[in-house]
């Protein structure tokens, strides 16, 4: 392993197995993009009931929920970097026979359900075994670069490198975009399995340990840890206020503000944009202020713009405002990945990400239901205003957290408090 120092901050470097996991990550990541805007589009030509197009997304989520803490129990017993290539190659397979199917014209829409659930499957797998492979790759203190850059880099590629191919790939064919993403799969798995790690040492399981004892200790570990319950539960309720907005911006902005969908489209590329400069400022932000506090000025913040999007009835001030929330959601995730990756012992990363990764999943489509409850009793801009309320909770249940008395895994992790970079 290697680090590099840039403006102050502890960096990996670029060769070696960082750049392999950051490329297979981005290329991966530009073909969820494309399969992902192509898939609903494929879903409303083959029905015209809104609650059967609902379900292909709905099918999404609800692996996550059902096999989200399996998947982290299980990649904390198994090689790491083959499962990661192994599912990436099955997935790469799933995806280029759905393509086919597509092309000679067999769609249907059990068929984008079957391949819906199975991807998202697999992924609960995959996720989990790459968050616990990152420590391994790059040293303690770079963690928090090597996060942003990951998630910089596929901010880029899904979030805006991705969406203007999708009307060139429809073109040429329905199966098209399919096909792309199943090479990007396929491509992935061999960066992959060119990496040369280490697998993390682990203790011998006791006899007649089962998964759901280790999911149990998992849960039980994370429990105890008061910084990282505080930001799991931090994290759930920004999640349930993020779905709300979500589910029902398009009103928000169409009928609200009455932006049409020029505005809409405005909403969502300052948020992409300030994802994009959320990455590059996360690290830093965590280096003066420690992890925790580096929440706490995140969720601030989007508390605040929440507020003014949900009583300023101007565009311009959501553009802002959606502007900061993609911002602060940068950095808020970036901190909280590395909290948890540096915090957890290395036998349990898998099974306490997955933790996260499940509170994360169930909160989005929870709050779309609140969401569009609140829209529907208190008006179209009280879901931005529900959201405020929860990200201020959040906010609230973290302060605590943040007080430098909170016990760190390691000397001068920076998990709590900013200390000066060496």
């Amino acid at each position: 392993m290697t680090t590099v120092e840039v403006a102050g901050v502890r960096a990996p470097a670029w060769r070696g197995g960082f750049g392999r996991l950051w490329a297979a990550a981005v290329v991966s990541r530009f073909g969820d993009a494309l399969r992902a805007a192509a898939l609903p589009l494929l879903a409303v030509r083959l029905t015209d009931e809104p609650l059967v197009v609902a379900s292909v997304t709905a099918c999404g989520y609800a692996p996550w929920l059902l096999f989200g803490l399996l998947g982290g129990a299980v990649a904390d017993r198994v090689d790491q970097r083959r499962a990661m290539w192994a599912v990436d190659t099955v997935r790469g397979v799933v995806v280029a026979s759905f393509a086919l199917a597509v092309g000679l014209g067999h769609a249907s829409i059990p068929l984008l359900l079957a391949l819906a659930f199975s991807l998202t499957t697999l992924q609960t797998l995959f996720d989990n075994a790459s968050t616990a492979l990152l420590p391994s790759l790059v040293e303690h203190e770079a963690l928090g670069s090597a996060n942003a850059r990951l998630m910089t880099g596929q901010q880029l590629a899904g979030g805006l490198l991705a969406s203007p191919f999708v009307p060139l790939l429809l073109a040429a064919g329905a199966f098209m975009p399919f096909a792309v993403d199943a090479s990007t799969y396929l491509l992935a798995a061999a960066l992959v399995a060119s990496l040369r790690v280490r697998p993390p040492e682990r203790d011998p399981r006791p006899a007649g340990s089962t998964l759901r004892a280790e999911i149990a200790d998992g849960l039980r570990t994370l429990w105890r840890d008061r910084a990282l319950r505080g930001v799991c539960l931090a994290t759930l309720l920004c999640n349930i206020g993020m779905g709300a907005l979500i589910a029902t911006l398009v009103l928000h902005v169409t009928r609200w503000l009455h932006g049409g969908t020029v505005g809409y489209a405005a909403a969502m590329t300052a948020y992409s944009a300030g994802s994009l400069a959320g990455g590059f400022i996360a690290q830093r932000i965590a280096r003066r202020t420690g992890r925790v506090r580096a929440l706490l000025l995140a969720g601030g913040v989007q508390t605040t713009a929440l507020l003014v999007m949900g009583t300023v009835r101007q565009l311009a001030a959501l553009v802002v405002g959606m502007l900061l929330l993609g911002a602060m959601n940068m950095v808020w995730n970036v901190n909280q990945v590395t909290l948890m990756q540096q915090r957890s012992p290395s036998a349990m990363v898998g099974r306490i990400a997955s933790a996260f990764r499940t509170a994360s999943t169930s909160g989005a489509p929870l709050g779309a239901l609140f969401g569009g409850a609140v829209a529907h009793t208190y008006g179209l801009n009280g879901p931005a205003l529900l959201a405020a309320v929860l990200f201020g909770l959040a906010v609230t249940s973290l302060i605590t957290v943040s007080r430098r008395d909170v016990p760190v895994v390691a000397p001068d992790d920076g998990a709590t408090a900013g200390h000066p970079g060496p």
